[in-house]
């Protein structure tokens, strides 16, 4: 077992987070086979991590190809990335189910108070047809424990929608209506509200099914057509049990127990604490059992007030880092 518990992680404050990233990097260490072959290639020297600076990042590549697991355990749950059939998908091997439910409740209520407050629309077309998706298991979590009747997924049920938003406005019901852009998009085009009471919260997802718009696009087109002062987004990927929240803007915040970082797109190793603009590495603590260190392929900007935003993809997706291995 770990020595760091759920309940030292999710009742962590910002300043306890090295020393529990610490902790968790030498258990992860010793048990994950992947993260300590990768340590070693990289020649980091466990006895020499004293900062999160110099915490190997493990590139995300290696949830295609690996299974990153600390010891040898039979998963409650495999979360799984979306993609197309000549694409190799990421798969997440999740050993307790309730760490990821403590995790996603958790850090939407610190931000966005008890959902039982909301009613929850789901509008993830697509999504719903994958059994392993960690989105759509976060969603229906939420939408169960609403208890409100009329929270619910919408698949391509634009009629239904549309009169469900307004029943739920002229009642002032608070309402999360979350989705993938191109399905709110979808959306927004056929019809246009005034939603005072509504939070609209896109997850990303265009992949292909649109034209491609800036994010400022997006969130001006759905802010005119859903009559919304700001649009919310959420950051998260299969590989994490966490997300950071954007409440306008594109600016997003984390739990305390998720970091982020950047690194220099031409040196993986070349991590920068402060601000400007990066390659994106997070933690997340809530990996226990996989691993908590991730070096993704987004690029990102750090701003004065700690927030982040997500400004693109890197170009080439096959990661330095991941040459240094054989499989």
């Amino acid at each position: 077992m770990s020595g760091v518990s759920t309940d030292q992680i999710f009742s962590l404050t910002p300043e306890g987070l090295e020393a529990t990233a610490l902790e968790l990097f030498h258990f992860q260490y010793r048990t994950n086979a992947i993260y300590r072959a990768y340590t070693d290639a990289i020649h980091v020297r466990p006895e020499q991590v004293n900062s999160i600076l110099n915490i190997p990042y493990l590139p995300i590549q290696f949830f295609k190809t690996h299974r990153v697991v600390c010891g040898d355990f039979e998963p409650e749950l495999i979360f799984e990335s979306s993609g197309t059939t000549q694409t190799i998908n990421s798969k997440h091997l999740v050993k307790y189910s309730n760490v990821y439910t403590e995790s996603f409740m958790t850090a939407f209520e610190m931000f966005y108070g008890p959902v039982e407050d909301y009613v929850i629309v789901g509008l993830l077309p697509s999504y719903l047809e994958r059994q392993h998706s960690s989105l759509v298991r976060m969603v229906q979590e939420m939408i169960e424990r609403s208890g409100k009747p009329e929270s619910g997924f919408y698949l391509y049920e634009h009629d239904k929608l549309y009169q469900a938003l307004q029943s739920l406005h002229a009642r002032q019901q608070k309402v999360l209506l979350i989705g993938v852009t191109f399905g709110l998009l979808d959306f927004a085009e056929k019809y246009e509200l005034q939603l005072d009471h509504t939070i609209v919260m896109e997850t990303g997802g265009m992949k292909g099914r649109r034209e491609e718009w800036t994010r400022q696009e997006v969130h001006q087109y759905l802010k005119e057509r859903l009559g919304v002062n700001v649009i919310h987004a959420e950051y998260g990927m299969t590989e994490l049990l966490s997300q950071a929240y954007s409440k306008g803007n594109g600016l997003f915040m984390t739990p305390p127990w998720m970091k982020i970082l950047l690194r220099d797109e031409n040196d993986p190793f070349d991590l920068r604490a402060g601000k400007g603009a990066g390659v994106i590495n997070v933690i997340d603590l809530a990996n226990i059992y996989s691993c908590a260190f991730i070096a993704t392929e987004d690029i990102g900007k750090i701003h004065d007030d700690g927030q982040f935003e997500v400004l693109g993809r890197l170009d080439n997706s096959a990661l330095r880092g991941c040459s240094l291995m054989v499989s």
